[in-house]
This record gives structure tokens, sequence and C-alpha cells, in this order.
């Protein structure tokens, strides 16, 4: 049975949305305010040991890293806390790469396998999975197409249009003679695939913009763009020269891996519900954690 890791960063991650600045704002830099002294059932948690738990929370500011390294610190001091007053035992385990657990990181792992046990997925809810999510398990389309790239300095109105007008004469000259592609692509474009007419080779839809996309989609293989395609890399003349539709994978392919997912998933959600119910066991002191007043479970 394969075993899930336990984190107790990740579990702190699980107990709270971080609030994120609004898109196109900077936080406004403020004297950091005083820190309290975090403790839980009277263990204090050192500011120094805050600190160096910073730099596993990258955040948009250094308050939100604070915030979440203590969330991280106070559910590990729930867990450890529990594992000793249920008088757990547990030997560290070292990984295949040497590395080995802590005994607290060992007390951690043994509580969460003996107070969180769930049943194994079964076949029908696997399955079920696999019918609303097929595009998860569908490999992706690849393309072969070639391109010739006129570069634009978007904040120049004119030079925007000439690109435009460039890439129109380019494609009338490609209408009447296609095999002039290459040769153009080699003249014209500004993209360093024009040494080698313009060719792009092996491609996914995930490692071109949108707009580029969009384009493959309205050609058939071995056709030109009829029009000029936009982007944020300047104007395209796009020609689709082979197009492999991915596959739905099988559900016997894919088994294992969704009922992975899916016990994963179910245990992160009772994870969070223990946790909550610790700390609304708990006193904890200097930090508000959060629902803890009101456990998940009872």
């Amino acid at each position: 049975m394969a075993t899930i890791v336990v984190d107790h960063r990740t579990l702190a991650a699980e107990q709270v949305q971080a609030k994120s600045p609004k898109a196109g704002t900077r936080p406004t830099a403020r004297p950091e305010p005083a820190r309290p002294q975090i403790a839980v059932d009277g263990v204090v948690i050192p500011h120094a040991a805050i600190a160096r738990e910073v730099q596993n929370h990258p955040a948009e500011n250094p308050a939100e890293a604070w915030t979440e390294a203590a969330r991280a610190l106070i559910v590990r001091e729930l867990l450890v806390q529990e594992a000793r007053r249920l008088a757990i035992e547990a030997e560290p385990l070292e990984d295949e790469e040497g590395r080995r657990e802590t005994d607290e990181e060992a007390l951690i792992r043994v509580l969460m396998e003996r107070e969180i046990s769930l049943p194994e997925p079964d076949d029908a809810s696997t399955h079920r999975y696999y019918e609303k999510n097929l595009r998860l398990f569908r490999s992706a389309d690849l393309f072969e197409a070639a391109h010739i790239l006129f570069s634009v300095d978007w904040s120049d109105k004119d030079a925007f249009a000439a690109a435009v007008e460039s890439a129109k004469s380019a494609i009338a000259l490609l209408t009447e003679e296609p095999s002039r592609f290459p040769d153009l692509a080699r003249e014209l474009s500004a993209c360093s695939s024009s040494s080698e007419g313009g060719h792009l080779g092996q491609f996914t839809r995930d490692q071109v913009t949108p707009e580029f996309s969009a384009a493959l989609d309205q050609l058939r293989t071995g056709e030109i763009s009829v029009a000029p395609v936009e982007t944020p890399y300047g104007v395209h003349v796009i020609r689709l020269d082979r197009r492999v539709n991915g596959q739905t994978l099988p559900f016997e392919a894919v088994r294992k891996r969704i009922a992975m997912y899916l016990k994963s998933s179910v245990w992160r959600r009772a994870a969070a519900q223990y946790i909550s119910l610790l700390a609304g066991r708990a006193t904890i002191t200097g930090f508000d954690f959060g629902g803890a007043e009101t456990p998940l479970v009872q």
C-alpha cells in the first residue's frame, strides 16, 4: 500500500486560504510590529524557529510568510504533543537518498497513520472520477508547424501597422507560391527558426500562446494562415505541417493513479479536520489559528 507523506507545512496550509493582494497592486511598506510570543499549551515556539521556517513559505510579503511559518510550527507542536500524550513510539525512517526523519517527524508520521485510517477507493468511485474527468486523462495534441514572425513594438502604432502589412504581403506571395515559405522565412522572419525555414519542430498547445494555438485549429495540414496572426511576440504567418490528435488513456492505465489521488484528497481533508480538533482542545496564545474554536469533527 502506498504511503502518504506527512508534512506539517502542507497540513498547516490546509487550515487557511492565504489572502493575496489585488493584481497590479504592490504592498505598502510599513514598520514591522512587535510580534507576540506564541505558545501551544504553554510550550513556546521561539521567534528564531519561526524565522528559520520562513524560507519554506514563499509569500507576497514578509508578514504573510511569517504567519504561515508560525502556523506550520503550531501544527507541528499540536501533533507532537498529541503523539506524546498517546505515548506513541516511532523509529525514524530513512529514504532511498539517505535522508533520515527527525524524532519528531517520525512521531507525527506514526500518529497520523494511527489516527487517520481511510478505506481504499473502490473501482466504482475511481471509474466515476475517470468518466467525469476524461480530459485529464487525454494525451496532448501534437503539432508541427512553421512560421514567419514580424516583430512588433506594441507601443508604436505605425510599426504595428507596418508589420501587419508585411505579413499580408507575405501571405499574398505564398498564396501564389506556397513553396517559397522557407525562403521567405529565412529572409523576413525575426525568429531564430528562420535559419530552419521557419520550422518550429514538434510542440503541444501549452508550449505556444493561446492565439497561436487558436490559429492552428483553423488550419488543415499543409495550409497557411489566410490572415496575419497576432500574439504577444508579434505578427505571424503560420503553416501547419502536421497534427497528431491526443488519445484518451484507457481506465486500466490510470486506475491506480486515480485511486491514489482520491485517497490522498480524502486523507488531506481528514488530516485538516483532525488538526482543527486538536487546535480546538489546545490553548494557543499569541496567534489567531482560525477555526480552532469550532473544530470540524467532534
